[in-house]
Formats: C-alpha cells, structure tokens, sequence
C-alpha cells in the first residue's frame, strides 16, 4: 500500500472516530451551541428578565402590593430634582476614590516592591506570604469584614478608642462612624483596607511575566528602583491595570454591604450610596417604582463606564502595538 494510500486511511479512521465518540447530531461547528443553551437560560431567567421588569417599573407607580400603574416620566422627573439621589453619586465619586485610585496606586507600589525587592532579598516565600497578608481582608465576607470594622471603630468600647485611652490620649475618643465629620472618610478607610489586596494580586500576575533580566540590566545601568518602577514594571501590567480600574469602579459604584452593615447611609445621608438609596426605597418606603429609577440610573452609568474603559484600553492596545 502506498503512503497516500496510508494517509488517507489514517484521516478517514479519525474522522470516523470522531463521529463515533459524539452522540449529538449535526457539524462540529453547529452541535456545541448545545452546549450554550444552558448558560443563556439562565442569564434570560437572571440577568435580562429582572433589568426589562426593572425598567417597565421605573415608569410605573408600584408599592409591592396592588399592580404597577403606568406614570410616564414622574420618577425620572422625580429623580432629576431629588438632591438626596446627587448626594449618592457624590458620595460615590468618594467610594470610586477609596475603591479604585488610592489601592491601585498602593498597589502598584506595593506589587512593585514585593516583586522586585522583598522576592530578592527574602525569596519566594516571603513574598507570597505578604500578598497572602494583603489579600486575606478580599477573603472575607463583607458582613464579616464590617462586622470586625465596626467594632474597632465601635463608641463604646471599640478598638481604637481604647487604644486612644490606653495611651493617654481619651480625649480624642470620637464615634467615628456615628458622626457626619468621619463617618464618610472612616467608610473610605474600611474600603481601602478591604480593596488594596485585589490589585496588589493581579499586578503580581502581570509582573510574572517580566523578564527579570530586565530588572537586572537596569540595576547594573544604575537604575534606582523608583527609576524600574517607571520603565519596566509600569509599562508591563498596563492591561492589568485597565481591567482592576474597570473591575473596581464598577464595584465602587455599586456598593451596597458596607454601607448597609456599618452606617445605612447615616448620619443623615453623609454616606449614602445610590444602590443603598434604591435598596431603601423599594424596602423601606415601598415606592418601588422609584426605586427602579434609581437602579436603572445607577445601571445606565455603569454601562457608560464600562463602555469607556473598554474604548479606552483597546486605543492604547493599538497604540503601544503601533
């Protein structure tokens, strides 16, 4: 037989194997959207079924009870003059700062450091178990997290306000989350806590695949390391930072545990959020309508943003490969 002849045989067995070893009727191409149907079903059923239901309520009056009611544009125009509903987006730029900028630029910093110094000088080990450390407050719950927040920020015998009158300093005992001075910015500061582990890990992602011959080569040119972090390590995690940027708005955006566990957007409306806000307005004062408005603002923005950081990061993509 010849070597055409043994090829041809070999390709018509895999081909017929092939065939045997699937059960689903059609083309390789067609048979593995079977697969899919699962996964759609379930986003309808989840996803695309309640944001439709969600936004017909938006333009109904409703309080849970009697059937929705059509009203036009009412709370929209609602909406547009509630000050409280701006207060929450205001509060939200402060979580986007607390949630995004200031643990993406402690972990830029951080993830730099831990790979191309404490990794050095102390090996592998060491620094896995730092970014173990940094990372363990994304390990909790968020109830857990606020519930141990909230006690060391407790009036009453919490945590730091013993500290302050353990070490003679009682006069400076506050009821941090209480007070409309420091509720806002103690919030930010359990937020920062909680968030700086995430970057920190995908930024020790990205950096494994920089090759250390790079560090090394600046070392000997006589870089210092602030002069690494500049040319090597930032460039390198460039789309890491454009997918935690997106990740972390997004998260900032919706805030809802916190908030919830630790202040209800108290005192007064000094931390409340607009998903906080909504959630108080279906439950609580049942104009569930409202509330849909609201979420569906809320949404709309999230898209936007999503949207920009997409077109964003693609036009630096296409500017670095030019």
């Amino acid at each position: 037989m010849s070597a055409t002849a043994n090829t041809k045989k070999h390709v018509q067995d895999a081909t017929a194997r092939e065939k045997g070893m699937s059960r689903i009727p059609g083309s390789p191409s067609s048979r593995f959207w079977l697969y899919l149907i699962p996964g759609f079903v379930m986003l309808l059923w989840i996803i695309v079924i309640p944001a439709v239901w969600n936004i017909y309520l938006s333009f109904t009056n409703y309080r849970g009870i009697k059937p929705p009611t059509f009203a036009g544009l009412t709370n929209w125009a609602r909406l547009m003059r509630d000050t409280t509903f701006w207060t929450s987006f205001r509060n939200s730029i402060w979580m986007i700062i607390a949630m995004v900028v200031i643990p993406i630029l402690l972990g830029l910093i951080l993830s730099s450091l831990v790979f191309d110094v404490v990794q050095k000088k102390f090996g592998p080990k060491a620094a896995s178990t730092m970014r173990a450390i940094y990372y363990f407050p994304q390990l909790l719950p968020i109830a857990v997290a606020s519930l141990v927040m909230g006690w060391i920020f407790r009036p009453e015998n919490g945590a730091l306000n013993a500290l302050l009158e353990a070490i003679g300093l009682g006069n400076l005992q506050h009821d941090w989350l209480g007070k409309p001075d420091t509720a806002l910015i103690f919030l930010m500061l359990i937020m920062i806590w909680i968030q700086v582990g995430y970057p920190l890990v995908i930024f020790m992602s990205g950096l494994q695949r920089v090759d250390p011959e790079l560090y090394e080569a600046a070392s000997l040119d006589g870089a210092n390391w602030w002069q690494r972090f500049l040319a090597i390590t930032l460039p390198a995690i460039k789309p890491e930072i454009f997918v935690v940027a997106l990740t972390c708005t997004i998260a900032a955006l919706k805030v809802f545990g916190p908030v919830y566990m630790l202040t209800k957007g108290g005192p007064g409306t000094s931390t409340i959020v607009p998903s906080y806000y909504s959630y108080v307005q279906f439950f609580q004062s049942q104009q569930v309508g409202y509330g849909a408005a609201i979420a569906t603002a809320l949404t709309i923005v999230i898209i936007i943003v999503a949207v920009v950081f997409t077109n964003l990061q693609e036009k630096v993509a296409k500017e670095d490969e030019e």
